[in-house]
Parts: C-alpha cells; structure tokens; sequence
C-alpha cells in the first residue's frame, strides 16, 4: 500500500508515498500496532516532523502516554530547545518548546515515517538527549537500507516494519 512516485522530490529521487497505507483503517491499526510494540518501557513517544506526527499520536494514544511534536525550526514561539544539522543540500534544525516542557527522567521512543540517511532521526535524539530526556530507541514505518541511516544512530535500538 505504497506508493512509488519517480523524481520527486528532484530527477533521480523514488519518493515511498505512505499516504494509501495511512489512510487505509486495517493499514493504520497494523502499523499503530507494530510500532507500539517497540516502546520497551518509553513513557513519551516523539514524532518527528510531519507524518511522524501522524504515527507517533496514534502510537502513543495505544501506549497510553503523551506525545510530543519535534517541529521543523521556525514552527515554535521561542524559547525552544534546538538541534541544527547537515543536509546534502545545506542545514536544517529542529526544536521543540523548552518551557512547560520538563524531559528530565522521561523515556522517549522516537517515531518517524521513513529512516533515510539517518541524520533526521541522529538530530532528534541529540535534541532530546540535551533536553534531559532518555531515548530508548527509535522505530519507522520503512526504512531505505541502501542510504544507511541506522549508522548515524550508532548502537541505538531502531526497529523499522519494512526495509527496502
């Protein structure tokens, strides 16, 4: 149930399109499943910025816990935590709110649609590792094995449901 989209987002790119497995309730409930199996004693999930959003409320409304947005920068009123890391292409940051916010002592488990080259997911962890929290591990949808990103993760526990 995904969907194969050629040169997007620029020539030479096979963008996965999740979006018919998403919206598809059997598709969903699997995946909410799968995902929530890989928890291992997290008492906050955190979905990554923006189908990460989508897979972790739906993962942490089965845990039972809280959910937590890790936002593009820009997207938050300040003050903020924040992680800024390396693109192909050139910079990108994360955040999340760095008041009404105490991570000390949580245990997190990561969340995101696709594990590419890992850099997305290594920022989120450095971020909430700076924030206090703990990351127990982090766990996608897919993952496109050919670009490695689990090195970028080093011996972090990263379970993904389907590999290509």
């Amino acid at each position: 149930m995904m969907r194969q989209v050629p040169d997007f987002p620029e020539p030479g790119i096979q963008f996965k399109d999740l979006t018919p497995l998403l919206a598809d309730a059997h598709g969903l409930a699997a995946v909410t499943d799968a995902l929530a199996g890989c928890a291992a004693g997290a008492d906050l999930v955190a979905g990554i910025d923006a189908r990460g959003f989508l897979l972790g409320a739906a993962v942490a409304l089965r845990l039972g816990t809280g959910v937590l947005a890790i936002r593009k920068g820009g997207k938050l009123p300040p003050p903020v935590h924040s992680q800024t890391y390396e693109l192909e292409y050139g910079t990108a940051t994360l955040e999340i709110p760095a008041d009404g916010l105490d991570l000390h002592g949580r245990r997190v488990l990561i969340i995101d649609d696709v594990l590419a080259t890992g850099g997305t997911a290594a920022a989120a962890v450095r971020l909430l590792d700076d924030a206090g929290a703990t990351v127990t591990g982090a766990a996608v949808l897919l993952e496109l094995s050919a670009l490695n990103g689990r090195a970028a993760l080093g011996s972090m526990a990263v379970t993904s449901l389907h590999r290509v």
